[in-house]
């Protein structure tokens, strides 16, 4: 129950701040002009449109920065000579901002699809990465060394020590790396797109329509935060039988 008290709290204020006409409608849509633009959406198709373009690019971009990140992040993380090679260079485009690439992606990808979904992968890359390469160096030197001492081959050690030992780590780095792709798929969408979340967000700045802005990112958080939830479902169930400590 206590979750909702701070949400229920700034809906309370936004209304009472939009009846009370301290805040102009023009700057800021009362709660029932955002729920009436959102069933207007909803009922022409547009808000489907939207939504289902912009969940296919989180997606894709999410399922090929995994992809990445357990290739690079296995090498570098089994391999002081990989690390050397490889880990400075990804540090150092790490640093970027995400709006720096967007210059260099639009010359490279142009317009389409293909530049939206390597954005949405370059954010959710990172974290993932990070969270492998930290939990295979953390993983525990004795426990290799029992299953060596057991005569475990090296598919098997892999399999039943080093994968099992950075599982939760690689989840939390994935959970992480799904919220990113949301935040980039904001940039994303800004390449030139025509459907999209990041679309209905510029389309209602472009025409000052502030209830369809504050649908658009409403519908952000919510579908972050559906998608942080579902991952914090499948660490449960996939790491339960860790030993940690429940607040």
């Amino acid at each position: 129950m206590a979750r909702f008290v701070v949400p229920l709290a700034l809906l309370a204020g936004w209304w009472a701040a939009s009846a009370s006409g301290f805040i102009k409608s023009y700057q800021l849509a009362s709660p029932r002009d955002v729920v009436r633009e959102l069933l207007d959406l909803a009922q022409s198709g547009l808000l489907w449109r939207d939504l289902g373009a912009s969940v296919e690019r989180v997606a894709l971009g999410f399922a090929i920065a995994l992809l990445c990140a357990l290739v690079l992040g296995s090498l570098v993380g089994g391999s002081r000579i990989a690390e050397r090679a490889l880990d400075p260079t990804l540090q150092g485009i790490r640093a970027v901002p995400s709006l720096a690439w967007v210059p260099l992606i639009l010359l490279w990808l142009g317009i389409g699809e293909t530049a939206k979904i390597t954005l949405v992968a370059i954010g959710a890359f990172f974290p993932i990465y990070v969270a492998l390469v930290s939990g295979i160096r953390g993983v525990d030197r004795k426990l290799v060394e029992v299953g060596t001492i057991f005569g475990l081959s090296r598919f098997a050690l892999i399999a039943r020590v080093l994968v099992p030992a950075t599982l939760p780590q690689l989840l939390v780095g994935a959970r992480i790396g799904l919220t990113q792709a949301w935040l980039f798929l904001v940039a994303a969408e800004l390449l030139a797109a025509t459907n999209g979340l990041g679309f209905l967000l510029t389309d209602g700045q472009q025409t000052s329509r502030t209830d369809e802005i504050l649908v658009a990112i409403l519908l952000f958080a919510a579908c972050g935060k559906l998608s942080e939830s579902a991952m914090r479902l499948l660490e449960k169930r996939l790491v339960g039988w860790t030993d940690t400590v429940q607040a």
